[in-house]
């Protein structure tokens, strides 16, 4: 039987409570796992993560067999009665062992009292399992398992799409790399102007993805070239990053593929002045700075964030010029000399990127909405003078909500003279009013929204 420190189950479980009773993210819950524990963690984290995805249609079900509700000092009981429904209608784990393992678990939580309760209510579900799932289902959240909030927000948004959306926020994402195009590993031209080169450039680009993907199958990792996005790489299944070729040397970067066409929009050249308005993680800042050689500047509040733009910056050998600073206001970092071209990835509802992160549907609320609408135009409005007559800004979102995306773009226009809306000639998305749409698993992509706003010289 695994220790207290180390039995995955109760480890999964406390970071479940974190996130539904504390409101942490799950990406910095997982960070609790211990060092002793780290062959478990595909285990932990495939039930941390399936457990948020189901946690609306689970919480129904461990709602109707519980015979009073649970105390909040008990939240990890209650992520591991989560985690064991999970186990028991998803997982390939056999059910006698979903149900021991979870019963035992509850002495390394030292909450030996638990037991009954947990060994109860999983043998309920073992055997009326089907029942139990078709009662939670006549509830929308528990059909969908999405807050009803969110639900009604995308059938208003989106009357067409809304069920497509919802079914592939609770899919599994792919993992898609992106390949360098730096020069040195696929000995493509920099910010090439004329139409022949950049055909070169191409085809020595899908060369070396070839090469790539060929690199990838010898390695026992299934890959294939995008169609739409060169130098986009879809694997079958996700890997460790230790396991793709060259990835420590900067031959490759994780990234998906909606959020590859941002800086394939921002129309890079040589010698230009850019800035990346809330950079981190900083896998746009590298692949702008792969495109055409630049004076980047990286902007974001947060100071260990950052931290990571200058570490993959440093894994892609690449430098920028890294600052700490409030992109709602520029004059406390600003230098005061003009950009060519500006990328604002906005703080946002990250509704487009529930699937990578399930925890977003118990996080997000619908007020929250309003406040990040009005955050982004407060940075829209604060960096608009920073560009130069006849630059461009790239807006960028992962979200999927219109108040976000293009009512945001186009109240900006009506506050900005000297603003225009560049249409956008590309083969992914949805042509909204202004700019694109991508919605979530639309040709595989997470969702995501840009619009070029230019600035009249």
């Amino acid at each position: 039987m695994s220790s207290q420190k180390t039995n995955p189950r109760a480890i999964a479980a406390r970071i479940i409570a974190k996130v539904v009773m504390d409101g942490r993210s799950l990406s910095s819950a997982m960070d609790a796992v211990p060092a002793a524990a780290i062959d478990a963690r595909p285990l932990i984290q495939e039930m941390c993560y399936g457990s948020l995805r189901e946690f609306h249609r689970l919480d129904l079900i461990i709602a109707g067999l519980l015979k009073k509700p649970l105390k909040e000092k008990d939240g990890d009981v209650y992520g591991l009665l989560l985690l064991g429904v999970y186990q028991l209608l998803s997982m390939r784990v056999p059910d006698h062992a979903a149900v021991s393992e979870t019963v035992a678990a509850t002495g390394a939580l030292k909450k030996p009292w638990a037991r009954g309760l947990v060994n109860g209510i999983l043998r309920n579900v073992q055997r009326r399992h089907e029942s139990l799932l078709a009662q939670a289902q006549e509830d929308d959240e528990g059909l969908w398992s999405h807050p009803q909030w969110l639900i009604d927000a995308l059938s208003q948004a989106w009357p067409d799409d809304w069920q497509d959306i919802l079914t592939a926020n609770n899919q599994r994402p792919p993992m898609t790399l992106r390949l360098s195009s730096a020069q040195g590993w696929t000995l493509s031209h920099k910010g090439s102007a004329s139409t022949e080169t950049v055909l070169k450039e191409a085809m020595v680009n899908e060369t070396a993805a070839d090469e790539y993907v060929g690199e990838l199958q010898r390695a026992g990792i299934e890959a294939r070239l995008s169609s739409a996005t060169m130098n986009a790489i879809l694997l079958d299944s996700p890997q460790d990053v230790s396991r793709l070729p060259d990835f420590a040397q900067g031959r490759v970067s994780v990234q998906d593929e909606a959020a590859q066409q941002a800086a394939l929009l921002m129309g890079l050249a040589d010698g230009q002045r850019v800035l990346d308005v809330c950079a981190a993680p900083g896998g746009k800042t590298g692949h702008m700075l792969e495109l055409a050689d630049v004076h980047m500047v990286a902007v974001d509040v947060d100071a260990g964030r950052l931290q990571r733009v200058e570490e993959n910056l440093q894994r892609l050998n690449q430098q920028a010029e890294c600052v700490v600073g409030d992109a709602s206001q520029p004059n406390d970092w600003w230098d005061g000399e003009a950009f060519d071209r500006i990328l604002l990835d906005a703080p946002c509802s990250a509704t487009g990127v529930i699937r990578r992160h399930p925890d977003i549907k118990l996080l997000r609320q619908p007020e929250d909405i309003l406040k990040l609408a009005a955050l982004q135009a407060k940075i829209l409005d604060a960096i608009w003078p920073l560009l130069k007559p006849g630059g461009m800004l790239l807006y960028a979102t992962c979200s999927v909500l219109p108040q976000e995306n293009v009512e945001q773009v186009a109240a900006f226009l009506s506050r900005q003279p000297d603003a225009q809306c560049k249409p956008l000639d590309v083969q992914w998305g949805q042509s909204v009013e202004l700019g694109r749409q991508v919605l979530t698993g639309s040709a595989g992509m997470d969702g995501f929204y840009y619009a070029c706003v230019e600035k009249k010289s």
